[in-house]
Parts: structure tokens; C-alpha cells; sequence
């Protein structure tokens, strides 16, 4: 099997589809619990005004964005987006942290860990959980090549188990280390 063959994201980023409006965002919990996760890996939350262009978004609207270790969220921020770009942080070396503005960049194998790892961090959040990430993924329309969320992350991820356990963000178990990429 080839490298592209085994890809289960596309290589092209897939703007937000037509359900995604049944995401979980940010004001639909907590905001201590929710933002617990990337303040545990140093991330601050920038929560910005409702409406407002989020700085560092990659898709715009009410995705999140991403600049050096400040996390742009509106209240309408889908807690998916919020994790995945934190986990692009998290994910990354610490070279590209320090210039990190917009574009996390990466490789195949690192976004493959990036999402397999959004999927175990939203475990850590009370009122969301991998089942309502793995529901949430597929509304927004993140493309796996076995149809949804939950059957790459069962049947077909385990290269990005292995990439998240080489560089030290799981244990052995497949539980977050909660270090930092270095």
C-alpha cells in the first residue's frame, strides 16, 4: 500500500459542510472544562466577540485559529475545531511552534495524529467525549476513507497511533502524555 493510499484525510482542506451547524462550540459548555485541555499543554484561550474574525483561522468564520500558543475561539467555535487546532500545537516540533501563524503545516502523518488525537482529548472534556467528536467530525465533513470518524478510528488508524506514541504524546495504552511534540 502506498502513502497516499493510506491516508485517511484528504490532502486539501474541505471547507465546513452544510450540517456542521449541529456542532458542539464553545458555549455550549463549560468554559473551565473546555479549555482545561490546551491550557494543560501551555495554550492560551483568546476568546474573541461574537461575529468577529477569528485571527490565525485557517478556514475563517467560526473556525479556530492558531497563532504561537494563543487559541482564537468565538462563542460559536465548534469544540472539534477548537481541539484539532490545539492538537496541530501540540502536535507539532518545537521549531514550527515558534513561528506558528495559521498554517499549522505538517505532514500526512502528523495530521493523521492530530486527529486521532483530538478524538482521545475530547475524553478529557465533561459534556463531550469521543462519541459527540467522533458525530461532530462527520457533520463538518472530515473525510476518512472508510466513510466516518469512528471506523477510521477503530479499523484504520493505527499509523497514527504509532506516530503519536514515537513522539511521545500517548503512552502505551493510547492515553495522552500530555507533553508537547519536541
Amino acid at each position: 500500500m502506498s502513502l497516499s493510499q493510506s491516508l485517511p484525510i484528504s490532502e486539501h482542506p474541505v471547507p465546513p459542510a452544510a450540517n456542521a451547524a449541529s456542532c458542539l462550540t464553545w458555549s455550549d459548555l463549560d468554559p473551565l472544562h473546555a479549555g482545561a485541555v490546551p491550557q494543560r499543554y501551555g495554550m492560551e484561550i483568546v476568546l474573541c466577540d461574537p461575529g468577529a474574525t477569528l485571527p490565525g483561522s485557517y478556514f475563517g468564520d467560526a473556525e479556530a485559529g492558531l497563532i504561537g500558543n494563543r487559541l482564537y475561539l468565538r462563542p460559536d467555535t465548534p469544540l472539534h475545531s477548537m481541539l484539532h487546532e490545539g492538537c496541530h500545537y501540540i502536535c507539532m516540533d518545537a521549531q514550527r511552534r515558534a513561528t506558528l501563524h495559521t498554517d499549522a503545516g505538517g505532514d500526512f502523518p502528523e495530521e493523521n495524529g492530530v486527529c486521532y488525537l483530538q478524538i482521545l482529548l475530547a475524553d478529557a472534556i465533561p459534556g463531550f467525549g469521543r462519541e459527540r467528536m467522533f458525530a461532530d467530525m462527520d457533520a463538518w465533513g472530515y473525510t476518512f476513507r472508510l466513510g466516518s470518524a469512528r471506523a477510521w478510528f477503530e479499523q484504520d488508524a493505527q499509523d497514527a497511533r504509532l506516530w503519536l506514541r514515537e513522539h511521545g504524546l500517548t503512552d502505551d495504552q493510547d492515553q495522552p502524555t500530555w507533553a508537547l511534540r519536541t
